[in-house]
């Protein structure tokens, strides 16, 4: 037998690699679809389920004794494996899940998990993920299901079918399954939002986020804040629709995404609180101040009950409804989420879990988890961020430490934080006015001439032009130092490196706004 026969006889075997990341181990055969950067991504989303799970676990054992004693509701009557409240274990969709790491890592470390469906609508995803749910050896917990997401999510709206925890992660945006997401969470449950779309969330093009979200946003330096709150309308509007609402517990804009954690609540009361929560912004187009307007305001003492539209007195509007700082342009974005977009005790929770573990069990990405949750965790609640720099730019005078800004600030006694979403960010409940006059102070201090240093045209030479009204003091103060920097914690990561930004999309895949429309035989698979 020649050699060619043998070789045509015997064709040599496509190679199969094996990557471990945490406790889960997934299989590829040829060429990897693998991204080490969104490990980060992972290990946030196990820590908080871990959290969540640990929570539900409580919440479950304390109804347990109400029912016992006549207080608590009584649970449904079990139906099937995903009925709710059965054992008090968690049942988890991975509803966008490719090779099926995420579901994998979630049976492997993530307590009192009863039941996991990892659902893709590609054949070779979910063969990949059948192959990897026998290589983890955890078949009694994850299952491999076949189906286009959105009609999976519906098929599972019913009350005794819901799932504790959704998780989306989806290439690009997860707006189109938003609707069908939040009819498929169980009570009290925890949804888990990804979106890479970042040009369209940050501005770049206004149209796309309209048709997307359903708000309007512009390039501003706090970008990536606003693309978090536009995700969270987006969702809460789409709970509302249902009488439900959401509670934000950790939400994140790091690396080439946003990801956020909430908890979906069911109240017609509750849900109709969400118009207080939203609101657009006003920017400047020249010095980029801006001024938030809620879109409802409630009644105080005995009329809680009643709504009505605010009293709109724009402190941020001049003559011919020009910047009052800077007389220039203002723009309107939004609406966007305004009421706080994490829970402190549930981050404070977080931050426990992590410094409580032992080294060995630790997190590949442990100590950046520590350091950007530290961040989350002084973080002003309510307000957009500064770029420190951007506003000493803006009147062209030299930069000054940020220590001595933020020291500036609670000397006068305002609060100021930085930002998780970017290292120069300045939040504060402080008024544009006293911004202002610190730059004006550095320009003074620093014998800035405006005449020769600006054009009459500029936005720098409107605000230089006005008079200090307060009194700056530079002197360090004990607060401007934030905790994370103080204990030296891994805060920003360095965007550089081979396998930074999103892979190319998985060939074969159709997890997208089509998948719906594809022709595809689901009743194979289902039999």
């Amino acid at each position: 037998m020649s050699s060619a026969a043998g070789d045509a006889e015997n064709p040599p075997k496509e190679e199969f690699n094996i990557i471990q990341e945490g406790q889960a181990k997934v299989g590829f055969h040829g060429p990897v679809f693998y991204n080490p950067v969104q490990e980060f991504n992972r290990d946030l989303t196990v820590t908080v389920l871990r959290q969540f799970s640990d929570d539900h676990q409580k919440w479950h054992q304390e109804q347990a004794a109400k029912s016992a004693s006549g207080e608590g509701e009584e649970p449904p009557k079990k139906k099937n494996k995903l009925a709710i409240n059965e054992d008090g274990k968690i049942r988890i969709l991975d509803a966008l899940s490719a090779s099926g790491l995420r579901a994998l890592r979630f049976s492997k470390e993530v307590p009192n998990v009863g039941f996991i469906m990892a659902n893709d609508f590609s054949d070779n995803a979910v063969a990949s993920i059948q192959e990897n749910v026998k290589l983890n050896e955890v078949e009694d917990l994850v299952e491999a299901h076949f189906g286009d997401a959105v009609m999976t999510m519906m098929e599972h709206r019913g009350i005794d079918k819901r799932f504790h925890a959704v998780d989306l992660d989806p290439y690009g945006t997860a707006s189109t399954f938003l609707d069908s997401a939040v009819q498929c969470v169980a009570d009290r449950g925890i949804l888990m939002v990804t979106c890479t779309d970042m040009a369209v969330l940050c501005g770049n093009t206004p149209e796309a986020c309209y048709n997307k979200y359903d708000a309007v946003t512009t390039r501003m330096k706090c970008c990536h804040e606003v693309g978090l709150r536009i995700l969270l309308r987006a969702i809460d509007s789409a709970a509302n629709r249902y009488t439900r609402y959401i509670e934000p517990l950790v939400s994140i804009s790091v690396d080439f995404y946003v990801r956020v954690f909430v908890r979906v609540h069911t109240g017609a009361f509750q849900a109709k609180q969400s118009g207080t929560k939203v609101g657009t912004v006003l920017v400047c187009s020249g010095c980029h101040a801006m001024e938030p307007i809620p879109m409802l305001k409630r009644g105080e003492n005995n009329q809680e009950n009643k709504y009505s539209l605010p009293t709109i007195r724009h402190s941020l509007t001049g003559p011919d409804n020009l910047c009052v700082h800077c007389n220039n342009r203002l723009h309107q974005i939004g609406p966007i989420y305004l009421a706080p977009i994490h829970s402190k005790p549930f981050v404070t929770s977080l931050l426990e879990r992590l410094k409580s573990t032992p080294e060995a069990e630790r997190l590949g990405t442990h100590g950046r988890l520590q350091g950007v949750l530290t961040m989350v965790s002084e973080e002003l609640e309510e307000v957009l961020y500064y770029e420190h720099d951007q506003m000493a730019n803006t009147v062209k005078v030299s930069v000054p430490k940020a220590q001595s800004v933020r020291s500036a600030i609670l000397h006068a006694g305002f609060k100021v934080s930085g930002s998780h979403c970017n290292p120069r960010a300045i939040k504060t409940n402080a008024p544009m006015q006293l911004l202002w006059d610190i730059y004006r102070q550095v320009a003074k201090d620093t014998s800035v001439d405006r005449e020769k240093r600006l054009s009459k045209e500029s936005a720098g030479y409107h605000i230089l032009g006005q008079p200090i009204t307060n009194t700056i003091n530079f002197s360090l103060h004990p607060g401007a130092i934030e905790q994370a920097k103080k204990e030296n914690l891994v805060r920003f990561q360095c965007n550089r490196g081979k396998n930074w930004g999103p892979r190319q999309k998985a060939k074969g895949s159709v997890n997208s706004t089509k998948a719906g429309f594809q022709l595809t035989n689901v009743e194979e698979h289902k039999k």
